[in-house]
């Protein structure tokens, strides 16, 4: 259907959600683990939601904006206090009291964590006594995958370890990077506390949840009773469609195919808005970023929205309750028509006082400078009961320099200090070492990161189902603008929460001039290299040759990788030249602790000496002369072969090349 208005009556039977009763177990855990419709209440049992870090404890005084103090950046080694245990000195990373759930645990690096051991309700005895590698890599029982995985360098775990009284968290090496999330219960809830005993009779529900969460775009289970509404539209620049639905019910599933000459345009640039009841909005988004895609449509599943696996649909299971009547429009505001289809599937639902609205609304800039540091608000709530349930980023970075240094801040309830203040954007968002290759997941993803190293677009999220934040009176995300380099970048938030109706937020209307996908400004190399991860390869003996990324120096951040090389094996590379004649032949390569002595060869010519390439510390060493040779036009020829390695060496052999450079003579 085309051009007009639908309506769709749902008849009003029972929907109980997944609420809450006044007491908790590991059981009641898991099953929020892989569903969404208890978000959409207020927490029963009430919990506010913390966090223990590694965060610099220079930080101490919003007022003094240097990196000396509110923008200190020391965040690894970070810890409560040192103590005397059983099997000798343990770090203590969290101590709380009771009622609560650990409900995430990260690190950047687990393997340099030793053993981690978890103390329940002040035994002695640690109930959790492992490896902290072996627990963040979903390698052993309870603590499996997906549940806890290493992804881009990152190591979380978000299996549920509730107490009863206390809880306590040590490690036997103390230079980590950490984040631990955990609930605090109102006083006086009965919560079953963890112990291995419990963890092994659980098992079944535990793999149940995990092998859910390997599939989230279906993990989210729809009503029996939901009934899904399709819709096909075609907008012009300029216009509008609408669709109502009337209640009591609750929205359960949206999907969108998006069809434009220019899809990332259209989907920034056409605008979701759902308004419940009467008020004003409380969805305002670009239609791809409420999916939690920007730019463009880049493939990830979560269990709150994605892109599914053929790669072109859209989806939403954010549960959205309302009473009488929801008003769903999208304005195209780009330049050109988009044509969208799919279904919005709703389900009945018993509207009662402890329900919330559901909330994702978007902000952009353009121009901002990293210079000086600052915090900037991703989102501020008041006036109401809600709890906070995620937020997607996309950035345009002009240079390859890590942007993400900068941590979250979060404030609860009119709080002077944050309760969540972090180590890092990429820990946040669930990675590390700012690392750039692509990942998904039901709770957190990278589904783009254009590179080389965090040059261009990237867009990660981060969704807070275990760890959603409530709050009873106000909710204030900020996360530091800290980036390595002084420049200008263009970012974008889409922010995802439920709140009370008469709950108020600090979102500014969205600006037409920002919606549109920012350029990327085109990234130079070494003036006159031939970058060395562009050549072709001839020929290789043995071993692996990529072109690899992420180290600053390199030009255009990128070389040439040659590995598992033995030696007398041989690697042949193409490289040009404009014209014929004698040119000077100038080579930048990598040097690394394994890395190997090579023998070189131009054309057939040897290179006097051999190159060493050991040194220390991975590194882009200075420009060095090959010699003078005689190049044709077109394809020349650079051999490289394996002739040994330095005496301090590790094993290896490795060969590294960032550009050439040719002097005619």
């Amino acid at each position: 259907m085309r051009g007009y208005l639908w309506v769709a009556a749902i008849a009003t039977v029972l929907c109980a959600p997944l609420a809450g009763a006044q007491s908790v177990t590991m059981d009641s855990l898991l099953k929020e683990m892989t569903s969404l419709d208890w978000l959409a209440v207020a927490p029963g049992p009430a919990y506010i939601t913390k966090q223990f870090s590694s965060y610099d404890r220079n930080s101490t005084d919003p007022k003094v904006l240097t990196e000396k103090n509110w923008f200190a950046n020391g965040d690894r080694g970070q810890y409560l206090r040192k103590e005397k245990g059983a099997s000798g000195e343990e770090f203590v990373l969290m101590d709380a009291d009771g009622p609560g759930a650990i409900v995430r645990f990260w690190s950047a690096n687990a393997n340099e964590g030793g053993i981690v051991r978890i103390y329940i309700d002040g035994a002695d005895k640690p109930a959790v006594e492992l490896s902290l590698e072996q627990m963040l890599d979903g390698r052993v029982q309870p603590f499996v995958k997906p549940i806890a995985v290493s992804l881009s360098k990152g190591w979380s775990s978000y299996l549920p370890i509730p107490y009863g009284k206390h809880c306590k968290v040590t490690v036997s090496k103390f230079d980590i990077y950490y984040q631990i999330n955990y609930r605090t219960y109102a006083p006086g809830t009965m919560v079953e506390s963890y112990s291995a005993k419990l963890a092994e009779r659980l098992k079944p529900q535990i793999e149940s949840a995990a092998k859910a969460l390997e599939a989230p775009e279906t993990a989210a289970k729809l009503p029996e009773n939901a009934v899904p509404t399709d819709y096909e539209v075609s907008l012009a620049p300029g216009e509008a469609q609408t669709l109502d639905l009337l209640g009591p019910a609750a929205v359960y599933g949206i999907t969108c195919k998006a069809d434009a000459a220019d899809l990332p345009d259209a989907l920034r640039g056409s605008v979701l808005e759902i308004a419940f009841d009467g008020n004003a909005p409380a969805v305002i988004a670009p239609l791809g970023d409420f999916f939690g895609t920007a730019p463009g449509v880049n493939p990830f599943q979560s269990l709150s929205c994605g892109v599914a696996a053929d790669g072109k649909t859209l989806y939403s299971h954010w549960v959205m309750p309302f009473q009488q009547k929801a008003v769903l429009s999208v304005t195209n505001h780009s330049k050109s028509s988009v044509s969208l289809s799919g279904a919005v599937t709703t389900a009945p639902w018993t509207w009662k006082p402890d329900s919330l609205y559901f909330h994702a609304k978007w902000r952009g800039v353009r121009d901002l400078p990293t210079r000086p540091m600052l915090d900037w608000n991703y989102m501020s709530a008041e006036g109401g009961r809600g709890r906070f349930a995620g937020v997607m980023l996309h950035i345009t970075n002009p240079v390859p320099d890590w942007w993400g240094e900068g941590d979250e801040k979060i404030y609860v309830d009119g709080e002077d200090f944050p309760s969540h203040f972090g180590t890092g954007t990429e820990d946040y968002f669930g990675y590390a070492w700012c690392c750039n290759e692509k990942f998904t997941h039901a709770y957190h993803n990278q589904p783009r990161c254009d590179g080389p190293g965090n040059y261009g677009q990237t867009c990660v999220s981060r969704f807070h189902i275990m760890d959603n934040i409530p709050w009873t009176k106000s909710f204030r995300f900020d996360l530091e603008m800290w980036h390595w380099a002084d420049v200008k970048i263009a970012q974008s938030v889409c922010a995802y929460w439920y709140a009370d109706g008469g709950a108020k937020d600090n979102f500014p209307a969205i600006d037409p001039a920002l919606l549109s996908v920012p350029a990327v400004p085109e990234m130079k190399g070494v003036e006159g290299a031939i970058e060395a991860e562009k050549m072709k390869v001839v020929s290789v003996d043995g071993g692996q040759v990529d072109p690899q990324g992420g180290i600053a120096p390199w030009s255009l951040m990128a070389q040439l990788w040659w590995r598992q090389g033995k030696v007398g094996d041989k690697l042949v590379l193409a490289f040009p030249a404009a014209e014929a004649g004698r040119y000077e032949v100038i080579g930048r390569f990598t040097k690394a602790p394994d890395y190997g002595t090579h023998k070189l060869a131009v054309n057939g010519q040897p290179v006097k000496d051999p190159i060493d390439l050991y040194h220390t510390k991975v590194l882009a060493e200075d420009e060095q002369s090959l010699g003078v040779f005689d190049l044709t036009q077109g394809d020349n020829t650079l051999e490289v072969q394996v002739a040994g390695a330095n005496e301090k060496a590790k094993p290896g052999n490795m060969f590294g090349l960032d550009y050439l450079r040719l002097i005619k003579k």
